[in-house]
């Protein structure tokens, strides 16, 4: 390593520390190091169809696998690990060295928008499931990178916001995920945050990149940005920041190489930035093998998992549907499923089974409901409520199926609501509806897996990974969260069912949470040396999965899941690990956000908004969102036309809460620094200063790529 790094040039260290063309390193050629291909996870592969960002919804075929909201509701890492190899088999097809996931932040409150994209609100359940991704895509010879350090824990001011949380929080909660991935499964690659944490930007933050993830967990992989998330170049280095995605940026080449020449940047942190990019570049670059994707294979994995994941929140007998019963179907989830979020990870899957084609597969048709024994309600979040760039503005599901499902309600059948989505909302029908079958966002294959669960071919085991409370109003933040650019943890550890544990809050449905189409009993806990022992038994007449959970002084320390057929019993034992018994400060530093009336790079990109010249950059910018979202009404109904649909409004919603410098940090050479810059200028009415920003490009040496 210390021969090829002493070969390098200082530009071409400087290269190598940078991404290009979207989602790759930078080669070597003159050394003969090749660039890393990189692409979307964490539940599928996003591969897009051609060099560069072509946009969200334009990609290769894939799996869509369900979200981690649904796999952590299995309460079973196997499902992950499998998940995993499926998808690196697909990264390895394609020539996609690194799958950026899984996402791993803490569900601190319901509304986050890219909740469906994490596990869960307890750092034990949410790094036991993303310990089986990570080892189930590195057993196939695939890079993860574990995503977002740290404290990304809400959308509307990702880019910009500020994590004020003590410490003791930090480590008991937030940072806990991370440190218990990173030592047991040695993930490849960190994807750091874009947000600050006490008052520090996460790609420029020393404690958090080496003094904690390096000097005390013992990381050895590289540390990248998210995409847009660099700010000081040179600090970053300084601060153990490995890589810059996605590149192409000549204002961070200029500063490292000034940096450089002045003696401000000890050469030796480049060196150790570059080093880390070639141990990675050694160990996964490779082409694409060849190999044909066994996409059936996949779909049908798609479907056991979902299966396997979804939860019977409530069942008063009306589960399982009889092969005989006349059904009522209605509610647009039955047809047209919402089987995935919205963003970034936004998969074009390779099949679709719909709940309606499960349906017509077993002949089970609809019929009037003055006519029905059993009524179906296919109901959810629709993309609209739920996606990466905005957090939610409530809890609530669409008005029009309240309605519909109350106009159901109202006919005297028995009434099963199966939900898609991939957070909590708030059940006013709870009390009125005989069964609720949460499938979350169950992937492509959700259909069936639905189907299977709902005609009894496959028993329930599900276990709620998050609180499902009565109201948005008893969430501990709901006060503030995400109404601010300093969020403010003042619940502190109470995250979760350990806030309305502690404080005796009644709950609609509880973490852990799950019912079966059997029953289990369970022994009390015996201890004996550090270990603890129960005796669980199918007390049914059904074969069935259950969920033994072991809680510690009100903390999940263990759990496993068994299945049994009906009078079976099996004896679980677990060795939770010892308790950090490091005392931490509770202290919570709070800052006083001053007001500006001057945009600045780092303000939010709406609030250009308030100047009359900002405005027009404002509409122009935001323009180009609307623009596609024209186009995308215009083709026919079909996967295509709501793909592209999404990735209109994934992208106006990501425009508006992006600052100047984050889109220019992403968007490379289509809108550079110095345009960044100039736009600052004019929004705040100093025209002569933006049009000299405009006209003065920054000058940064060619990439390697780039010499004859």
């Amino acid at each position: 390593m210390n021969d090829i790094i002493s070969k390098l040039t200082v530009e071409e260290k400087i290269a190598l520390v940078s991404g290009t063309d979207f989602m790759h390193t930078n080669p070597v050629p003159r050394l003969g190091i090749p660039s890393l291909c990189m692409a979307d996870g964490p539940h599928g592969l996003r591969k897009q169809i051609t060099g560069g960002d072509n946009g969200v919804s334009q990609s290769e075929p894939a799996t869509s696998f369900p979200t981690a909201a649904a796999t952590a509701s299995s309460w079973n890492p196997e499902n992950t690990r499998k998940m995993g190899e499926a998808i690196a088999k697909e990264c390895r097809a394609y020539g996609v060295n690194v799958l950026l996931g899984p996402g791993v932040n803490i569900k601190r409150n319901p509304l986050c928008g890219r909740n469906f994209e994490y596990f869960s609100e307890d750092p034990f359940l949410a790094s036991e499931m993303a310990i089986g991704e990570v080892q189930g895509v590195q057993s196939q010879g695939v890079a993860v990178s574990v995503k977002h350090f740290a404290l990304n824990n809400s959308e509307n001011y990702r880019f910009m916001g500020n994590s004020v949380v003590s410490e003791k929080a930090m480590r008991a909660i937030y940072l806990k995920v991370f440190e218990r991935i990173v030592k047991k499964a040695h993930p490849a690659t960190l994807m750091c945050a874009y947000n600050q944490i006490n008052g520090v930007f996460c790609s420029e933050n020393r404690w958090l990149l080496t003094d904690v993830l390096r000097k005390e967990w013992g990381f050895k992989g590289l540390v990248m940005t998210d995409w847009g998330a660099t700010h000081d170049r040179e600090e970053g280095l300084k601060a153990g920041l490995d890589l810059e995605m996605p590149g192409d940026t000549a204002i961070c080449r200029k500063w490292i190489l000034d940096a450089i020449n002045c003696g401000s940047l000890d050469m030796a942190d480049l060196d150790r930035a570059v080093e880390n990019v070639l141990d990675l570049v050694g160990k996964y670059a490779r082409e694409a093998d060849g190999s044909q994707i066994d996409f059936d294979a996949h779909h049908e994995l798609a479907a056991e998992i979902a299966a396997d994941s979804a939860v019977l929140m409530k069942n008063n007998g009306a589960l399982p549907l009889k092969k005989t019963d006349r059904l009522h179907i209605c509610g647009e989830m039955f047809e047209h499923m919402r089987y995935q979020g919205a963003g970034s990870s936004m998969i074009n899957p390779a099949r679709l089974t719909t709940p309606k084609d499960a349906f017509e597969k077993r002949g089970a048709g609809s019929c009037r409901p003055e006519e029905c024994d059993k009524i179906v309600v296919f109901a959810g979040l629709t993309d609209e409520f739920e996606s990466e760039g905005c957090d939610r503005e409530d809890m609530k599901l669409p008005e029009d199926q309240l309605l519909l499902i109350e106009k159901m309600c109202a006919f005297g059948k028995p009434v099963v609501v199966v939900l898609f989505g991939g957070s909590p909302v708030e059940l006013p029908f709870d009390e009125s509806v005989d069964a609720i079958l949460n499938m979350y966002l169950p992937g492509q294959n959700g259909g069936e897996a639905a189907a299977r669960l709902l005609f009894g071919e496959v028993n329930p085991s599900g276990k709620l990974a998050e609180t499902w409370p009565f109201k948005y109003e008893d969430v501990p933040s709901h006060g503030t969260f995400g109404k601010d650019v300093n969020e403010i943890y003042e619940e502190g550890c109470e995250v979760g069912y350990r806030y309305y544990n502690k404080h005796g809050i009644k709950v609609r449905y509880p973490f852990g949470h799950g019912l079966s189409y059997t029953t289990f009993s369970q022994s009390e806990w015996q201890t004996d040396g550090g270990k603890y022992t129960a005796t669980v038994t199918n007390t049914g007449n059904i074969r069935g999965a259950e969920v033994v959970q072991l809680y510690i002084d009100g903390e999940l320390r263990g759990f496993k899941k068994v299945l049994l057929d009906p009078g079976e019993s099996a004896e679980v034992t677990i060795v939770p690990e010892p308790a950090d018994e490091t005392v931490y400060s509770n202290e919570l530093n709070i800052p006083v956000r001053l007001s500006d009336k001057h945009i600045t790079l780092e303000s939010r990109f709406e609030e250009l908004r308030r100047t009359f010249m900002g405005r027009i950059l404002y509409n122009a910018v935001v323009g180009v969102a609307d623009k596609q979202r024209r186009q995308a009404m215009k083709l026919p109904e079909g996967p295509e036309r709501d793909n592209r649909l999404k990735g209109a409004t994934f992208l106006k919603r990501i425009l508006v809460t992006n600052s100047l410098r984050s889109m220019s940090m992403s968007a490379g050479k289509s809108f550079p620094y110095n345009i960044a810059t100039g736009f600052m200028e004019m929004a705040n009415g100093r025209l002569l200063k933006g049009i000299k920003a405009f006209l003065t490009p920054v000058k940064a040496p060619k990439l390697p790529k780039e010499e004859k």
